[in-house]
């Protein structure tokens, strides 16, 4: 399945907490019901992204991993 992002968000290279503070504002910039795609390289940001979408609120529609590189499609709940 491939999820359409109205926003592309690259997290390459960074490391925790980033990732997460970065989807944090990023989420903010779209309207509710829109999907944000984010794009990471750090080994924790599978478990902080599933974390982050339970304490948030926000849907976590799908998640993939290829490489060491990891894409995350979340969409604004409120």
């Amino acid at each position: 399945m491939t999820v359409a992002a109205d926003q592309l968000l690259d997290c390459t290279g960074m490391l925790c907490p980033m990732p997460v503070v970065k989807t944090s504002k990023a989420i903010k910039t779209i309207e509710v019901g829109q999907v944000l795609e984010m794009v990471a390289t750090d080994p924790g940001a599978p478990p902080d992204m599933v974390a982050w979408a339970k304490q948030t609120g926000h849907e976590l529609i799908e998640q993939t991993a290829n490489g060491g590189e990891y894409r995350f499609w979340f969409r604004r709940t409120k």
